[in-house]
């Protein structure tokens, strides 16, 4: 193997996963100590639309394989009392203890579009009119089903995010040498995102945001364009934030997709970028030593129509550098106020972001 790539491989490892992996645990409670019994917790009800096989392993759910056709479920996440803002508190081990440690409970498996878009709409309802909005994440590189969960119902816990949150969990192998069967696998779901747009865009929604990390950005990007391109996007008229955490895209492709969309659209988009982002500078070598857009000089995108936001100067994220939006505290909250005063797409850009985040250690480039 050539050097670089053995490096890169070596240090994307330590950067995304470090230890063994930790268990999945979807749908295993605790006998003794069941997720219903614990008083403090809160919970979180979670969709998910996947391009994964069903799995029979305890705790997995979903598989690293490639469906032909979309799946569809729903979990429950219970969130512990002593959860801190930023962190997942994950068993290591089996049955997790929901009195300190994140569970998830109750995965139910969708026979068909109309069971998912029902029970979607109960959820949505229980909201006013105005305020039903869809939280749609789609994750990165080197993960599996429960990561994505746990991730996704942390996110929103910390964020206070009121609307449904809806899980995109695209084939992922989740290994770090498995990068290009990860970056396959995400073009093998652009496919489905359309699919996706149809079943959702028939429920009682208001808004949709989406949410996107790393090589999730990727598959995000490319269906946005596609969607552009066969004259869906706007059309629809319910996106509204797109925001892109520490995206794995070349940067030279990236401003290829962007100059496709229209000017509403890129209103809408911000990107989270760390020039101390370890895993983006792995996924560099492993490219060819292109730049990852993540982990690029913000100034760099000057100019796109986006907005830029530079998290370098952010140091408290639990997550790692490659982790920011979600395992900083601070930026947690600087995206829950992104969401907060965003309109749809067509509407304009969201009033006043940069004076909402006064005292906060970043760095804004807009057009």
């Amino acid at each position: 193997m050539h050097m670089p790539l053995l490096v890169a491989i070596v240090v994307f490892g330590l950067a995304a996963t470090g230890c063994s992996r930790p268990p999945d645990l979807v749908g295993v409670d605790n006998a003794k100590v069941p997720v219903a019994s614990v008083q403090g917790a809160s919970h979180e009800k979670i969709f998910i639309m996947t391009t994964r096989e069903a799995s029979e392993v305890v705790g997995a759910l979903f598989s690293a394989e490639r469906a032909p056709e979309l799946g569809l479920a729903s979990v429950e996440v219970s969130i512990p009392p002593n959860h801190v803002s930023g962190k997942i508190e994950r068993p290591k081990r089996l049955p997790p203890d929901p009195r300190t440690e994140f569970a998830v409970v109750d995965p139910l498996i969708y026979r068909d579009d109309a069971a998912f878009i029902s029970q979607l709409n109960v959820e949505l309802l229980k909201r006013p009119a105005g305020q039903r909005e869809i939280l749609l994440f789609v994750h990165g590189y080197n993960t599996t089903t429960s990561d994505a969960i746990l991730r996704l119902g942390q996110f929103v816990k910390d964020t206070g995010f009121t609307g449904v949150p809806v899980l995109f969990t695209w084939a992922s192998a989740a290994r770090t040498s498995r990068y290009v069967y990860d970056l396959n696998s995400a073009l093998v779901a652009r496919s489905k995102l359309k699919v996706m747009d149809d079943i959702l865009l028939r429920t009682r929604v208001d808004r949709v945001n989406i949410l996107a990390h790393s090589m999730g950005t990727f598959l995000t990007m490319e269906g946005l364009v596609d969607m552009e391109l066969s004259g869906r996007l706007r059309a629809r008229g319910k996106i509204d934030t797109v925001i892109l955490a520490s995206p794995d895209i070349d940067i030279d492709l990236f401003r290829t997709q962007v100059e496709l969309l229209p000017r509403a659209v890129r209103d809408k988009i911000y990107v989270l970028v760390s020039q101390d982002d370890y895993a983006l500078r792995a996924s560099r070598i492993v490219a060819g030593g292109v730049p990852r857009v993540g982990a690029t000089d913000a100034e760099a995108l000057y100019g796109l129509g986006i907005t830029v936001i530079d998290l370098s100067q952010i140091e408290d994220s639990a997550a790692g550098s490659h982790g920011k939006f979600s395992g900083s505290p601070e930026v947690v909250q600087l995206i829950s106020r992104g969401l907060d005063a965003s309109p749809n797409i067509g509407g304009g850009r969201a009033p006043g972001l940069a004076e909402l985040l006064v005292n906060v250690p970043i760095r804004i480039v807009g057009n």
